[in-house]
């Protein structure tokens, strides 16, 4: 379907070329055939031109598009490409809130399936982590307490050890020392008094010996009571002690363990807890993106207004871009729709580098539209871009144009986006100026020169040149009214013109000119040239390839005519178009009358 559009969109646009083409040269017979009578051609019938004075209009006329001053842009905001589903027909009468498109979020859908999993799982290891840390400062706080209890018991057994134990201890190896002693003391003193009675026959001699043992029996009890309480003192004491003061160090450092330990497990249980909770929040950031890129599939009117594709504007001016439709996809910052907020429209067409110098802000405009015949608005120049337009750079980098915008005064009844139409932007305008055809001037020894017709021969006359408006030049001076000037100057191979004239650059060349702004050249003779002035086809080519162009075809070789024929082939359709209207007027109008051109 899409095809066929564009098959019979191309059909029509030859069919409308052909017509124009046929019409411009039946136009062009009559009008040579009517100026000849008129202006009395020499002998051999060579295109003559009678010299007069009158009002001349500067003016720069460049085809554009019809745009609203100010409208809402509706862009694509999926992400990534997506295709159009739902589409709204174009020129429809929408109110704020109707779905202008809809886009593919079937993809979407299934992403938001998927990521509320995530989200769940997010979800729970958050909370598992939330509970976690609860159960490790816990922890931490239990064991903190325990080493503090163990870190208490150390100190309170070296001081018990030191006030209690160890003295108690001591005394009771103080008191069996004595007892020892006074049961020694008390064996000895038997013993002695079994010795004396056994001298005395008094007491056996078994009894002594028994006295005798119970002696010696005191005494070891008194030497181990003495040897208990030296070594309490100097080694169980000494040992105890440092064993105490050691568990005092080892319960301190350990309190110190555990309190390091406790806080090194918080500070990753929180860690723990905050990337979870950080992953938990990122998945439901991109549930909550899912959710907002599928609301963003449905495109609602944001105010009353009528549908213009934006495409169908882009098309105007490019000529290139494939007609928005069901199906198509598109990418995400993608113009689809515009909406005008307001009557107001614009203009906006391409200047050529070549009319630059002539063109500046707040300069009047006229205005006409191919849909709306008969009728002419007004308007100014509003807006001129600083830098070549980049769609027409590609197509073409010979070509060289600058975006600029035409404000329309008053409401613009009638007008709708993306007609086409023609602006004529008035430079200038002269009340009393002699003007000549611009073919009738070209360059000889360096300087603008016209051919003079006097009877059967034609004689150079210099010139000096002001501004031009590609089809009449204004002469400064060199011509008076009256004179006849020829159409088709001597080529270049006769020997009479030492070069060409150069492309149009806008500055001016001629010493004494005062206004002198351009110099023209005259277009060829034959019909397989193009005109110099005004040429799209760049201005920045080596004077080898200019020359070549001028060139007839039959007079160039088989590589140049292939070459000329490649650079036509580089052009865009409208750019074609463009060729072919400007040389069908450059051959007709100068055969129009100066005084027509003012007008």
């Amino acid at each position: 379907m899409k095809a066929n559009r564009i098959i019979r969109a191309g059909m029509r646009r030859w069919v409308v070329s052909l017509v124009v083409l046929v019409a411009a040269a039946a136009a062009l017979g009559a009008l040579v055939s009517g100026r000849s009578a008129r202006e009395g051609d020499s002998g051999d019938n060579t295109p003559q031109f009678v010299v007069q004075r009158g009002p001349l209009t500067i003016s720069v006329t460049e085809s554009g598009t019809i745009k609203p001053r100010e409208q809402k842009i509706l862009k694509s905001e999926v992400e990534g490409q997506t295709t159009i589903i739902y589409l709204i027909p174009e020129g429809a009468l929408v109110k704020e809130g109707q779905l202008l498109v809809e886009l593919d979020a079937s993809r979407l859908e299934d992403e938001k399936v998927d990521q509320q999993i995530r989200v769940q799982n997010a979800e729970a290891a958050f909370i598992r982590t939330r509970e976690n840390l609860e159960v490790v400062k816990s922890q931490a706080t239990s064991d903190i307490s325990a080493a503090k209890l163990a870190d208490q018991f150390a100190q309170e057994d070296l001081a018990q050890y030191l006030e209690g134990e160890f003295p108690k201890e001591l005394k009771e190896a103080e008191s069996r020392i004595t007892l020892a002693e006074e049961e020694k003391r008390r064996a000895e003193d038997k013993f002695e008094s079994s010795k004396v009675l056994s001298e005395k026959q008094y007491v056996s001699k078994t009894e002594l010996e028994g006295d005798k043992l119970a002696a010696h029996r005191a005494q070891l009890d008194w030497e181990l009571a003495v040897a208990t309480r030296d070594l309490l003192k100097d080694y169980t004491y000494k040992r105890k002690l440092a064993q105490l003061r050691s568990d005092i160090d080892q319960t301190h450092m350990a309190l110190e363990r555990v309190e390091r330990k406790a806080i090194a497990d918080t500070v990753q249980a929180e860690a723990d807890l905050k990337a979870k909770e950080a992953e938990f929040r990122q998945q439901q950031d991109k549930l909550d993106k899912i959710g907002q890129q599928i609301a963003k599939a449905k495109i609602y009117a944001p105010i009353n207004g009528m549908v213009v594709y934006a495409t169908s504007a882009q098309r105007s001016r490019h000529g290139s871009t494939e007609p928005l439709d069901e199906g198509q996809s598109v990418r995400e910052r993608q113009e689809l729709i515009y909406l005008p907020t307001a009557d107001a429209m614009m203009a906006e067409i391409n200047i050529h580098e070549a009319s630059l110098d002539k063109v500046s802000l707040d300069l009047p405009v006229r205005v006409t539209v191919d849909a709306l015949p008969g009728q002419t608005f007004t308007g100014r120049v509003s807006k001129i871009a600083p830098l070549p337009n980049a769609q027409s750079m590609w197509l073409n980098p010979d070509l060289k144009v600058y975006s600029a915008q035409i404000d329309l005064a008053g409401s613009g009844t009638g007008l709708r986006t993306g007609m086409s139409c023609q602006a004529e932007i008035l430079v200038n305008r002269y009340e009393d100026a002699i003007s000549v055809p611009v073919q009738a001037v070209i360059r000889v020894g360096g300087k603008p020169t016209v051919f003079v017709v006097e009877g059967n021969q034609v004689k150079p006359q210099t010139v000096e040149l002001g501004l031009d408006n590609n089809r009449m030049v204004r002469i400064v001076n060199g011509l008076e009214p009256g004179e006849t000037v020829s159409l088709t100057p001597p080529l270049a191979d006769a020997g009479i013109v030492e070069e060409p004239v150069a492309e149009p650059t806008g500055s001016a060349e001629l010493a004494g000119a005062p206004d002198a702004t351009r110099t023209l050249t005259r277009p060829p003779d034959r019909a397989d040239e193009q005109p110099r002035a005004r040429r799209g086809d760049g201005g920045d080519q080596g004077d080898a390839e200019r020359s070549d162009r001028r060139r007839p075809s039959r007079e160039m070789t088989p590589e140049q005519r292939e070459q000329r024929r490649k650079r036509f082939e580089n052009l865009s359709p409208e750019q074609r178009e463009q060729l072919r209207q400007r040389r069908t007027r450059q051959r007709q109008e100068p055969t129009q009358p100066a005084a027509d051109e003012g007008r």
